[in-house]
């Protein structure tokens, strides 16, 4: 019988970095020998002394693990998908995540990714992301980050759920009105998966605290509807060294762009907000349902690219998406060397007063 085999990412040496290889044998244990055979040295990294699987390398068929099945004996068919998975995903570091059986199923389709893989996964395991805003934006944003197994997710809001938010709030039901939308929020996504660690954060960001919890998070996303706040988590981030992905909605159109530290940030693109009352709010002048989704969406892959250190992010660009035209569009911006914050004379070496910057409050809608 011929099997699809996939193999991880440190056993590619031995197959020519290939992620997938084609493999004879009637039972697992037949399918692993004649890799052996073609790939000199895969049985060590697979067998033990005794010709008996190591106990720290897993083997699936068709994502079932062979321990619920008949083990090394358990038949394959033609077509097939076999995958050897080590059950600790890789590294160096002291305390290496363990990838339990239920973990490798539940991320089976991203272990077979070549972009991801058992180390790509155990970077998203390790990782530490700080959604601002359990809203519109921090709907999408949690239930992705959640499902891709974001290990530490910080949700950063003061506002409660009203009947009003379910048009877009999607990660709120009709039963969780009047709770705080990071209870209901933490309660979601660790349905979704209990492996996960949520950090809840209710209080209001301010100057007093975001310095306290930012540099707490690899990566910051910010879901914020307001200026004051989004000044805020940008100068934060900047001043904390962080990545942020920013991300912003109104009425059919979006803006999602990523700030690396020292290659621009929030100011040089808009250096001074609008006068207070010249852009109204989405409770003044409205949003369609399902834009947020869409740009909240991006948000959560610019974030999980950055932790994989795949693909490219929009560093310097800025995503434009127009839903009523269904056109989407890059701008790029610079970094600005007379910005206040990043530029070469920087005058803004500290948290602000933003609610004096901008004119308006910190508030959620």
């Amino acid at each position: 019988m011929s099997v699809k085999v996939y193999i991880p990412t440190p056993f590619r040496k031995i197959t020519g970095n290939r992620t997938f290889v084609d493999a004879d044998g009637i039972d697992v244990n037949g399918v692993l020998r004649d890799l052996d055979q073609r790939f000199p040295g895969f049985g060590e990294m697979v067998f033990d002394g005794e010709q008996e699987l190591l106990e720290h390398v897993n083997v699936y068929v068709n994502n079932h693990e062979i321990a619920s099945l008949q083990g090394a004996e358990t038949l394959v068919e033609d077509g097939d998908e076999l995958a050897v998975i080590p059950a600790i995903a890789g590294g160096a570091a002291a305390s290496p995540t363990v990838m339990t059986p239920e973990m490798v199923e539940r991320y089976s389709r991203h272990l077979i990714m070549d972009q991801v893989g058992p180390l790509g996964q155990r970077k998203l395991i390790d990782g530490k992301i700080l959604a601002v805003g359990a809203g519109g934006l921090g709907s999408p944003v949690l239930v992705y980050l959640a499902a891709a197994g974001i290990g530490t997710i910080g949700i950063a809001d003061f506002d409660v759920v009203d009947r009003s938010n379910l048009q877009r709030q999607i990660i709120h039901g009709t039963s969780d009105i009047g709770r705080m939308k990071v209870d209901s929020a933490k309660d979601r996504i660790l349905d979704m998966n209990p492996n996960i660690n949520v950090i809840t954060h209710t209080s209001p960001l301010t100057s007093d605290n975001a310095m306290e919890i930012i540099p707490e998070y690899d990566v910051i996303i910010n879901g914020a509807d307001n200026f004051a706040t989004r000044y805020l988590v940008n100068d934060a981030a900047f001043l904390a060294e962080k990545i942020l992905v920013d991300g912003s909605i109104f009425l059919f159109e979006g803006q999602v762009t990523t700030f690396f530290p020292g290659e621009g940030c929030y100011r040089c693109l808009y250096p001074s907000p609008p006068p207070p009352g010249m852009v109204p709010s989405c409770s003044e002048a409205g949003v369609l349902g399902v834009l947020p989704g869409t740009v909240g969406a991006i948000q959560a892959t610019e974030a999980i690219k950055v932790l994989l250190e795949q693909g490219e992010p929009l560093k310097n660009r800025l995503l434009l998406y127009d839903a009523l035209a269904m056109d989407f569009r890059t701008v790029k911006i610079r970094r600005d060397p007379g910005c206040p914050l990043c530029g070469d004379a920087p005058t803004v070496t500290e948290l602000i007063d933003y609610e004096e910057f901008c004119g308006s409050p910190f508030h959620e809608n």
